[in-house]
Formats: C-alpha cells, sequence, structure tokens
C-alpha cells in the first residue's frame, strides 16, 4: 500500500527531502501560491505549524504556478516572499505542478486517494491534504477552507 512516506520532493533550495523523513508524523500538504487571493492564508498555515509542531504536525508547502500563473517567482523569490512577508518557518519545497502529466507523483497520489467536489483535479491553490500518521490522506480541504478551520480534523490526527 501506497503512503505519502513513499514519496521523495526536492526542498525550497532543490535536495531532495524523501518524505519518509516525517514518517510517523500527521501532514498537511498545501499547494501554494503568492499572488493568489488565498495568499494570505501563509499566516494560517504558519499559526497551525507553531501551534501543532509539538505534537507532530508537519505543514508542507508546494509551490505551484498551474493557476492564472500566480506563482511566478524562482525559489529564490519564493522563500523569500514566504519569509519577509508571512515569517514562514515550516518546510516548503520546490515548484511543482498538480495537475497534468508533469504533476509531482505526491499530487498524482494525492488526488488519486481524495477527490474533490469537482473530481479527481486540484481546482485551484491552496488547497491541503491532511495525512495521517500511518501516512494515509485523511481529509482533503479546498481553498475556501481557511486553515483556522482546520483545528478539529488536526485534533483528531494527532
Amino acid at each position: 500500500m501506497t503512503t505519502a512516506y513513499d514519496f521523495t520532493a526536492d526542498n525550497i533550495d532543490g535536495s531532495p527531502v524523501p518524505l519518509s523523513d516525517f514518517a510517523g508524523l500527521p501532514l498537511l500538504v498545501v499547494n501554494t501560491a503568492s499572488k493568489c487571493g488565498f495568499t494570505p492564508q501563509y499566516e494560517g498555515l504558519e499559526a497551525l505549524h507553531r501551534e501543532y509542531a509539538g505534537q507532530g504536525l508537519r505543514v508542507l508547502g508546494f509551490p505551484c504556478d498551474q493557476f492564472a500563473h500566480q506563482e511566478p517567482g524562482n525559489a529564490e523569490e519564493i522563500k523569500n516572499f514566504c519569509s519577509l512577508t508571512y515569517d514562514v518557518t515550516f518546510p516548503m519545497f520546490a515548484k511543482v505542478d498538480v495537475n497534468g502529466p508533469d504533476a509531482h507523483p505526491l499530487y498524482a497520489w494525492l488526488r488519486s486517494e481524495k477527490r474533490g467536489l469537482l473530481g479527481g483535479r486540484i481546482n485551484w491553490n491552496f488547497t491541503k491534504f491532511l495525512i495521517g500518521r500511518d501516512g494515509r490522506v485523511v481529509d482533503r480541504f479546498a481553498p475556501t477552507t481557511k486553515p483556522a478551520g482546520l483545528t478539529g480534523a488536526i485534533a483528531k490526527v494527532l
């Protein structure tokens, strides 16, 4: 059985990170963008990270430029934006595709595990996947779901 921990993704600096490094920890995987109406959710995601990291939760940000070119920057620009604008300290990864033939394998798997209201595709930035300690997808949340609205679901996986 495949789990989130079976994948590897490059971090924002380009180094490969086996997600098995997070084995046994709940994850909140989010496709992000710096120029989106939902971009202020970085603040809420960071708040979740700071509140629940001590209990094991890891927020993982995956910049994506597939929606209206809302993540045009390179890795350094994204890293600086996240740090300087929202004081992001949770792990950020290299820009990925979340849909289509070039979708990162993690996202192809996430989409197959938990379909959204409009099917398996990711429909916009800040779609969130909650992964349990066993590495399986527990739930999928729409971009409109604010991070503060995830506390009940997070509490169940901690």
